[in-house]
């Protein structure tokens, strides 16, 4: 008996399309205003806060705030913390990395985005990772199309990746997204075999969000608080996220900043 085929949501009407498109502005426009605070001093706890007023102020709803029991509204994952690190009260200092990870509800959609960002003046070796896990994900962001499947997004980041001399974390990716945080499909960012089953057809929403290491892609998660992941060698880790729509003409990005780095840029 062949598997049963999963039942990836489309979203072709206008009023779907236009509901995800406002979340997704918003998201965008809430990174753009945490932008300037994320530097050497400001706390994530900090971080944290002003996210979280900025959202209510708006009249949406912070994602991950309550989510399976998350406590804070956003994930800043510092250094060698992979995903999901929890906002605290420790300053960023001189030559950290930390990804700003923000979800947010706006009547009744998603929207999901991160960005890692260097702090002061970073090692030659994180800002090459930062820029490499940057170029990754619109490498798998381009390699989609329209009918394709989802194992190509993550053979072309593998590739890219392991060109860099990286490695591609394999037990967290990214996923569909629309009325539900998390959905079908998953998007595993190294070429998955049964990703081949995944259709990608117009309608389609999803993150891209390669997290790559310095070291191995081996992860724990910390046991004191049940979310923080960190790699298993301890090495750098760096993460960037886009909500993407697939259109009958291809994939569309949906959380494109205004004041954040756009696709080919170097990273400063």
């Amino acid at each position: 008996m062949s598997p049963l085929r999963k039942k990836i949501p489309l979203y072709t009407r206008p009023e779907q399309i236009e509901g995800l498109k406002a979340a997704s502005r918003f998201n965008a426009e809430l990174m753009d205003f945490v932008r300037p605070h994320v530097k050497t001093g400001t706390t994530t706890e900090e971080l944290d806060r002003l996210v979280h007023e900025y959202t209510l102020d708006h009249g949406h709803t912070p994602a991950c705030l309550g989510y399976h029991g998350y406590p804070k509204t956003i994930c800043t994952s510092v250094n060698e913390v992979v995903c999901h690190g929890i906002p605290n009260k420790r300053p960023l200092s001189d030559g950290d990395i930390v990804n700003v990870d923000l979800t947010t509800i706006v009547d009744g959609w998603y929207g999901d985005q991160s960005e890692t960002f260097m702090i002061g003046s970073v090692s030659t070796a994180a800002r090459q990772l930062v820029q490499a896990t940057f170029d990754a994900l619109f490498v798998g962001i381009r390699a989609c199309r329209p009918g394709g499947t989802v194992r190509q997004i993550g053979h072309a980041i593998q590739m890219s990746a392991t060109d860099g001399g990286y490695s591609v974390v394999r037990e967290y990716q990214g996923h569909g997204i629309g009325q539900e945080f998390h959905q079908d499909p998953g998007i595993p960012h190294f070429p998955n075999f049964a990703s081949n089953r995944d259709v990608l057809q117009p309608g389609t929403c999803f993150t891209v969000e390669p997290m790559l290491n310095i070291g191995g892609w081996k992860t724990r998660l910390d046991k004191s608080d049940g979310w923080t992941v960190r790699t298993m060698d301890k090495s750098l880790s760096a993460q960037f996220e886009h909500t993407v729509l697939m259109t009958e003409s291809g994939p569309e990005i949906l959380t494109l900043t205004d004041d954040g780095p756009q696709e080919g840029d170097t990273l400063a």
